[in-house]
């Protein structure tokens, strides 16, 4: 190779990026053309520049949540924030290694006079927030803790039990800004999160399969959402005959629905996507506000390099021509009715983490019998 010149062995096809360093020049990259460049003389040296992998593309354009219970992960993969469910719980408290949290949270209750229920949900109450006291200590933003699924439909008991989970969470020292309550996206769950947030206390609505309970916690001024996707994508597959690629996926069309709708009308609640069944659905929504991916989903987009384009942006949903929703108890109760999906999805949700969480209780009651 001559002194100024690219070699002529990489060709236009390639593509092949170069970092060029000249001397007294700083550093730059380059798509080398395989056609020879001068640059007045000077030594040039030509390095390949290593092409950044899926995740660090998506997090230029996302912010990067863990949708996990399993802290070992959580520091592998360096989210911003992490969620947590009853199911992720149950999963990780089987781990021998995270047997200890259960253990001193039994050890902790030792001699309290609570029996039953009152027991079993102080025991519940205690192991969600020291789970997500540990996953604080591994991510510099929010933890999601989840209220029992059962109150799903109780907006008072919601509401009291987000205060419990809180003021454990400042007795250990944790400000609230750093703790989003999940709760399930009923009405109930959204008149919920309404007062809560007049409190200061933020929520982030969960099982959320349609725009119009996107609309209710909009106007109920929650501070995030967590649209599911491949549940959606799990209903249609299973009631149509459709083959559905990462565009045409009925999840990421429903979050990209909710994504423009917020733009649109400048509602500031933050969109987390969530659920995901694969790659694709995921960086279909790159460029929305949070995305919450699993472990084995960040994997792979950890250890895959190419390119990624953003595909949600404000500017261009405020072009758009969209109607607005009512979105007052009549109307939500009658649209999700409507929509057989997201009243099944909504349903099925709620049922799966009520039976997490009563496994959970029985697991705690035990170990407090045997303490």
């Amino acid at each position: 190779m001559r002194n100024g010149e690219l070699s002529d062995g990489v060709s236009q096809a390639d593509s092949v990026r170069f970092t060029l360093l000249r001397r007294g020049i700083a550093g730059f990259s380059a798509l080398a053309p395989g056609n020879g460049l001068d640059f007045g003389g000077g030594y040039i040296m030509i390095e390949p520049s290593p092409m950044k992998t899926l995740l660090d593309q998506l997090k230029q354009y996302t912010t990067v949540v863990a949708d996990t219970g399993d802290f070992r992960q959580m520091e592998e993969y360096a989210p911003q924030d992490a969620t947590t469910n009853p199911s992720l719980i149950l999963s990780a408290a089987k781990v021998p290694e995270y047997r200890p949290i259960l253990e001193k949270v039994v050890q902790d209750m030792r001699g309290s006079s609570l029996t039953g229920s009152s027991l079993a949900a102080e025991l519940m109450n205690r192991v969600i927030v020291a789970f997500g006291l540990e996953i604080l200590k591994r991510v510099p933003g929010r933890v999601s803790s989840e209220v029992d699924a059962r109150l799903s439909f109780d907006t008072s008991s919601t509401i009291d039990k987000a205060h419990d989970l809180i003021r454990l969470y400042e007795q250990a020292g944790v400000d609230r800004e750093r703790v989003l309550i999940k709760i399930a996206s009923t009405w109930e769950g959204i008149c919920a999160a309404r007062e809560l947030e007049k409190e200061g206390i933020h929520c982030n609505l969960t099982l959320l399969f349609s725009l119009v309970q996107a609309v209710a916690c909009a106007e109920a001024g929650v501070r995030l959402i967590s649209p599911f996707v491949g549940r959606i994508l799990d209903w249609f597959s299973k009631n149509t005959a459709e083959h559905y690629t990462a565009q045409t996926d009925p999840g990421v069309q429903s979050v990209r629905a909710i994504y423009h709708y917020y733009k649109k009308f400048d509602y500031p609640v933050q969109i987390m996507g969530a659920s995901f069944r694969n790659v694709g659905e995921i960086l279909a929504l790159a460029g929305c506000d949070f995305l919450t991916i699993s472990p084995a989903l960040l994997s792979e987009l950890a250890s895959v390099q190419g390119e990624v384009h953003c595909e949600l942006t404000p500017a261009a949903a405020q072009n758009m021509d969209i109607a607005k929703v009512q979105a007052d108890e009549r109307n939500f109760r009658f649209l999700l009715n409507e929509d057989a999906m997201a009243t099944e999805k909504t349903a099925e949700g709620i049922r799966r983490f009520s039976a997490d969480i009563r496994k959970l209780e029985a697991l705690l009651l035990d170990m407090h019998v045997s303490a």
